[in-house]
């Protein structure tokens, strides 16, 4: 009989899937003293896209307590968005203007070592990960998730757990398997992008560390520093328009449709090359149920646009992680913690997505909705950069609400938004168990 790579039989949570949903997830419960497996398909470090962080993503890594590892890898610091176009004119939104007490800086991340981190954090608080792990579905009895069946690539293994947790991103290993994934049709992007080595900050007519948003008449561009001489360039068109070309041809045109950005890649080389991800939007209709919790982008996904992919996996994985370690105590409020997640969690999300449409509403432009519509309608310039920094639960912010208002734009249906900071709220809640 093979030996499984797993060391128990059982475990209070099984965790599929080691990005930073995973991750964050596993490591709040290892510190927790429960016993944790967490399950990832890929041996890491390895690419990942989603590279620019939001200022509460900061907030969250010093919640985690890995903020200051973060900072010693020699990432990028952000403290600002470039907007420009085909014109080469541009607008900087500066995090200075943030507010009072918030933080005004952020990183700009490679992925593969970001994520790494995270990974061992959780293993070094005690959660055991076992990589090339492919997990092949759940194991049910009477309705509710007990476990899950996996192979690492000689043998197959079933393991069981109390709760399993699916943070397996846009694969959604358990929110398929379980019939929750839906597709939302009603943004068909899809994301072409390629990473570049030897730029020069002599080539960077605008604030070092910044990243850049081109649009233009079908789609838009960024452009990342994740690394002193390394760029991420990507561009988002319809799917219907990149499926009736050359992917590659798409993303030469497009990227060389915005100066600021063709004048940054001057003397570089392609570090990796073109990659795409493409259908991606969906949602689960449910993020909670017997035994189970989804969160991160297994849960939802739009678009990168305003790169909140990596802060809403981060706090619906401590969220969850939390709610778990609770209903592990006292079994008596399990009902009640899974129902509270799933309404913090849809109420993220969803902001998150009608903030997006909003985007996609008005010409691929942020000026439209977010200025003309809401600045010169009375709202403070610090609403709007909070909200495109993870204010997603926050009702007295005047985009959000007015973002809210709009049901055309929602994602989910039926739920009672829950509302607190996206930070705070998770030991608020945790203490109040």
């Amino acid at each position: 009989m093979a030996t499984a790579p797993h060391t128990k039989s059982e475990y209070d949570a099984i965790v599929v899937g080691g990005g930073p949903g995973g991750s964050s997830c596993a490591l709040t419960l290892a510190r927790a003293g429960r016993s944790v497996l967490l399950l990832e398909r890929d041996a890491f470090p390895r690419f990942h896209v989603g590279e620019s962080l939001l200022t509460y993503t900061a907030d969250m890594l010093e919640r985690l307590g890995v903020l200051e590892k973060v900072q010693k890898s020699g990432f990028v610091v952000k403290r600002g968005v470039e907007l420009t176009g085909t014109e080469g004119l541009s607008y900087r939104v500066d995090f200075q203007s943030i507010g009072e007490g918030r933080r005004n800086w952020t990183f700009q991340v490679e992925r593969a070592d970001f994520d790494k981190i995270l990974l061992d954090s959780a293993a070094e608080a005690g959660a055991e990960v076992v990589q090339r792990a492919r997990v092949l579905g759940p194991v049910q009895e009477a309705g509710q998730v007990t476990g899950v069946r996996y192979t690492d690539g000689t043998n197959e293994h079933t393991v069981s757990a109390r709760y399993v947790i699916d943070a397996s991103g846009r694969a959604g290993v358990l929110a398929r398997a379980l019939g929750l994934r839906k597709t939302d049709n009603s943004i068909r992007m899809m994301a072409v992008f390629k990473h570049f080595t030897g730029t020069n900050e002599l080539y960077n007519a605008g604030a070092h560390g910044d990243i850049v948003l081109g649009n233009h008449p079908d789609g838009w561009v960024w452009a990342i520093p994740i690394r002193e001489d390394k760029l991420s360039v990507g561009t988002v068109v319809p799917v219907d328009l990149m499926r009736a070309g050359r992917a590659e041809e798409i993303y030469e045109e497009f990227v060389g449709r915005i100066p600021r950005i063709k004048q940054r890649l001057q003397h570089t080389k392609v570090s990796a090359e073109l990659s795409g991800e493409t259908d991606y939007s969906h949602y689960a209709d449910n993020l909670v149920g017997p035994g189970y919790y989804v969160v991160g982008d297994a849960g939802c996904f739009t678009d990168p646009i305003f790169s909140a992919g990596v802060f809403l996996a981060l706090t619906t994985g401590t969220w969850a992680a939390e709610a778990i370690n609770s209903s592990l105590t006292d079994p008596s409020v399990a009902d009640d913690r899974a129902r509270l997640y799933e309404r913090f969690a849809m109420t993220g999300m969803d902001t998150y997505h009608r903030l997006i449409r909003a985007f996609y509403a008005n010409n691929y432009s942020v000026y439209e909705y977010l200025w003309e519509e809401c600045v010169s309608g009375g709202a403070p310039i610090s609403s709007v950069l909070q909200l495109m920094n993870g204010d997603f639960w926050n009702p007295d912010n005047p985009l959000g609400r007015r973002l809210r208002e709009a049901k055309e734009w929602g994602v989910f249906e039926n739920y009672e938004p829950y509302f607190t900071h996206p930070v705070q709220g998770i030991r608020e809640v945790a203490l109040a168990r």
